[in-house]
């Protein structure tokens, strides 16, 4: 039997919950931090010292001394990205490579596999998904058909298994009438480069070395990316990412046994948003939703994209609490809510028929939210240092959350910083 134990933190949203931060925040307690899925076109922003930072491949754990960072076989990766984030993170002081491990079962995002992206989102026309188009989609798709480039293929072998894969997809390419090659070359040079620069790390089989890690009795935190809703299976198909985002996901994204998962964080915003197409039942399309837009500086860390805001949505965090499993809740943003005369929150919908439900169903493109008002809290909660400095309102809000929910909110964010974090007694 293992010692250690694995606890998971991930998104219950539509992603862009502000899991970086809190990663960061947590990280004290734990020997190992673990990427389990994703690709880089999911940013974690960090915020300390003055200094901005926006992870998109490497996990949020690496600003935290001599903790090892793990990329795991769940994670597709792209070596020019890679290259570019790491180099910038050594350029502000922070050394990589003796402490950032990488699974040799990662699947490799291609230049040819962003191409295949734009040209498959182009065909769709409306009824395209909104993908970033950094070629995730289809990295995922060769890994499920058999045909994909893992990171441990670089060690022996990969001038040609590269050329095969990339024949391959310029073949389907053509078949999709797809002609922009402009830039390619250069593209397919600097992501050679990166695949040079991707040899200097330790290239691990992380799933023995994370159980490796459990037996001698430490602590692995797992970091999920994007969010609960967006999950491949139970998230708002078809407007999804294109791996399992829950907590499920971990074990897969790992190597890792459903019986070595402890505490599962998960972190939600104190209102809704989303990025690119889908269903999203609580948008406002006000000045109130602009003005959540404009206080919570919601524009993607990766993309740049403005993203469509709402009112929180019991009926899908419940959800999204119930298939992963979540035993803590952390409240991300409650300052943006600080100048509301009053608070809405979802806690059921009305479907086509009439009928109200507190069940997220198979189909929410024509649910209608049914709100519970609450008075705001009308105070600056910035500079508050502990939970005794709340307003009473905003205490009744917790309270009402945590009701409804049925799971304690242990930690609370109330600003961008490392330092504007409360951890409830």
């Amino acid at each position: 039997m293992s010692k250690g134990k694995v606890d998971v933190l991930l998104g219950l949203q539509w992603g862009d919950e502000g899991k970086g931060k809190v990663v960061d925040v947590l990280t004290p307690d734990y020997d190992v931090i673990a990427r389990f899925q994703g690709g880089p076109n999911a940013g974690h922003t960090l915020e300390f010292k003055g200094e901005k930072y926006v992870l998109r491949s490497i996990p949020s754990g690496i600003f935290q001394g001599e903790k090892v960072n793990i990329i795991g076989n769940g994670v597709v990766l792209a070596p020019d990205l890679f290259m570019d984030e790491a180099r910038n993170l050594e350029k502000s002081g922070h050394e990589l490579q003796s402490r950032l491990h990488i699974s040799k079962k990662a699947h490799l995002i291609l230049p040819t596999h962003r191409l295949l992206d734009q040209a498959l989102e182009a065909s769709k026309g409306k009824a395209k998904v909104g993908t970033t188009g950094k070629g995730i989609g289809p990295t995922y798709t060769d890994k499920v058909s058999r045909n994909g480039l893992r990171v441990g293929d670089i060690l022996e072998g990969f001038e040609t298994k590269y050329a095969n894969l990339k024949d391959r997809h310029m073949q389907m390419l053509r078949s999709l009438g797809w002609t922009d090659f402009d830039g390619f070359e250069e593209v397919e040079r600097k992501w050679m480069e990166g695949v040079e620069y991707l040899r200097q790390f330790p290239i691990v089989d992380s799933e023995h070395e994370i159980n490796g890690i459990l037996r001698d009795g430490k602590q692995v935190l797992c970091e999920g990316a994007q969010g609960t809703m967006l999950d491949v299976d139970f998230g708002s198909y078809p407007f999804v990412t294109s791996s399992n985002t829950i907590c499920a996901g971990a074990c897969t994204g790992l190597g890792i046994g459903p019986n070595k998962i402890g505490k599962v964080y998960g972190i939600m915003k104190a209102y809704c948003t989303r990025v690119g197409s889908g269903p999203f039942p609580t948008e406002l399309f006000d000045a109130t939703g602009d003005q959540i837009c404009q206080q919570g500086h919601e524009f993607g860390s990766v993309t740049g994209r403005k993203r469509r805001c709402g009112w929180i949505d019991l009926v899908q965090l419940r959800y999204s609490i119930m298939v992963d499993g979540v035993t803590e809740l952390i409240m991300m943003k409650s300052d943006v809510l600080d100048g509301f005369d009053t608070i809405k929150a979802c806690v059921a919908y009305q479907l086509k028929d009439g009928e109200v439900t507190r069940d997220f169903p198979y189909d929410i493109e024509e649910v209608t939210p049914v709100y519970k008002e609450l008075p705001g809290w009308k105070t600056d909660m910035t500079r508050f240092t502990s939970e005794e400095q709340f307003p009473q309102a905003f205490k009744d809000y917790i309270a009402f959350l945590e009701q409804e929910l049925e799971t304690p909110i242990r930690i609370i964010s109330i600003g961008p910083d490392r330092e504007q974090t409360i951890v409830r007694k």
